[in-house]
């Protein structure tokens, strides 16, 4: 019960302490569960955040689920799933019961403008982060450019960009082993 109740608290801490959703977590999370807990791998995570992407849901949910359900089955994917919301109902629900009176304010509405610049930077430290890690050839780098093209650009479904170039990593690389 120690180990559900850390996974809970170490997951709210996470939902309670990034904003600006699913993207900006993922440094959180990448210090809590990799560097603290050691609970995944940076690549393990890494994988976790593509498949997030590519299910139904809030990344930052997504990849809780699978970190508790890996390491304690169904009973540690609940833990760790509420102890990620568990903060946003709180914080959203006492915001919505307080900001219809005051989101015309200018300072609420200058808040939010910083926030969301905030928001911004995070997910930028995340791309860097695991643009650092992931992009180790010239290959990887054009499958980089080319899914953020097809993406951006284009508006390709990101669940279509993930499958592609999962299957071109595959062809490219699939037979070799990589030093670590």
């Amino acid at each position: 019960m120690r180990e559900l109740i850390s996974m809970f608290l170490t997951f709210a801490r996470v939902g309670a302490f990034t904003f600006g959703g699913g993207y900006a977590m993922l440094p959180v999370l990448q210090r809590e569960v990799v560097e603290k807990k050691g609970w995944c791998t940076e690549d393990e995570l890494t994988d976790m955040y593509a498949i997030g992407q590519c299910t139904p849901g809030v990344i930052a949910v997504n990849v809780a689920t699978y970190i508790g359900n890996r390491k304690r089955g169904p009973i540690g994917a609940l833990f760790t799933t509420l102890g990620i919301i568990f903060p946003s109902l709180v914080i959203i629900t006492m915001i919505a019961s307080f900001l219809t009176h005051f989101a015309e304010y200018p300072a609420v509405q200058h808040a939010f403008s910083g926030i969301r610049v905030v928001v911004c930077a995070l997910v930028t430290k995340t791309i860097y982060t695991m643009s650092r890690k992931n992009v180790r050839d010239i290959a990887t780098l054009l499958i980089l450019i080319c899914s953020f093209a097809a993406v951006a650009l284009f508006h390709i479904s990101p669940i279509v960009a993930v499958v592609v170039c999962g299957v071109i990593g595959f062809l490219l690389h699939g037979g070799k082993k990589e030093a670590k």
